[in-house]
Order: C-alpha cells, then structure tokens, then sequence
C-alpha cells in the first residue's frame, strides 16, 4: 500500500509498506494491504512501518489522524 507520514516537522515517511501498527482511541490496529476503508484518530504511542514483514521505521507521536481509502494510507501525526 501507499503510505504517507506527515507531521508538524513536515515529512516523516513516504512510500510503500506492507503494514502499519499504531494505537488509536478505540486499541491498537494492524493495517495491511487490501484493509477495508476507515478513519480514525490515533492516540500517544508508536507508529510502527513495516516493509515485507520487518520494521523499516518507528514513529514516537502523541496525536493525529489516520486515513486508508483504496489502499493509499495518510497518516497525520503531531
């Protein structure tokens, strides 16, 4: 899937990955390739990006906003 990773600093990430962890208000998900339409806000915690099953890279945030649609994911994040 396509993701980007914006936040007040401007980009953190952009590019594909396999699947994203990242805690929102309801728990923590998992998003992978082909995952249903949602949005949603993300609470403090790591934002984790992997890449053929690994981690390529962690995000420490506070706050922000998700949102997948056709598998393009943006990640707002403060």
């Amino acid at each position: 899937m396509r993701l980007s990773v914006y936040s007040l600093k401007g980009v953190e990430y952009v590019g594909e990955a396999s699947g994203v962890n990242v805690k929102t208000l309801s728990g923590e998900i998992t998003i992978l390739q082909n995952h249903r339409p949602i949005i949603t806000a993300l609470e403090k915690g790591l934002l984790k990006i992997f890449k053929q099953g690994n981690i390529v890279k962690e995000i420490s945030i506070h706050s922000g906003f998700l949102e997948l649609n056709d598998n393009k994911l943006q990640i707002l994040i403060d």
